[in-house]
């Protein structure tokens, strides 16, 4: 599976992706770190995460001049921490879930989060499924901004590994 517009492409990782993808998720941890956030400080993701996403096919990178810029997991199944929102998804039905983005620092301050996004929502609409639902930290100031940018709509609170988290959901048309 590729999708290709200018020279950015969407594609799902390889297991030979791991160690670029694998670099990129630390930076973002150390990002986090740096600007005070609690996201990603506890061990997660770790070195096996990219491994297992790639394993179960959800993994997925994007290319700019065919070097890997960002990494994200695409889930189309039900995310049990979902479940349970306190607050109000804006659908009920089917929906892909966005986990682990993360950004190579080479490539910061170039847009690239945006645009995975972007196509992360082509790539969703081309599969029929026309909601996506994403979490992040209250302190993750970036992704909430990329969030609001692009109309994604704050649905109330999920909980991960004991963590409140703030939950989003977009209608794609």
């Amino acid at each position: 599976m590729k999708e290709s517009e200018e020279n950015f492409i969407l594609r799902r990782a390889e297991i030979s992706d791991q160690v670029k993808i694998w670099d990129i998720l630390q930076q973002a941890v150390q990002r986090r770190k740096n600007d005070g956030s609690n996201q990603w400080q506890d061990g997660y993701p770790n070195s096996e995460t990219a491994i297992i996403d790639i394993q179960n096919k959800v993994g997925f990178v994007f290319e700019k001049d065919n070097e890997i810029a960002g990494y994200a997991a695409i889930i189309f199944d039900v995310e049990p921490a979902y479940e349970n929102i306190e607050g109000k998804w804006l659908s009920e039905g089917e929906y892909a879930v966005i986990h682990r983005v993360a950004v190579s620092e080479r490539f910061l301050g170039q847009g690239i989060a945006t645009e995975l996004f972007l196509k992360i929502e082509d790539f969703v609409k081309s599969k029929q499924v026309v909601s996506i639902k994403v979490d992040t930290n209250f302190d993750n100031v970036q992704m909430l901004k990329i969030l609001d940018r692009l109309k994604y709509s704050y649905c109330g609170e999920v909980h991960f590994r004991g963590s409140p988290r703030k939950a989003f959901e977009k209608i794609l048309s």
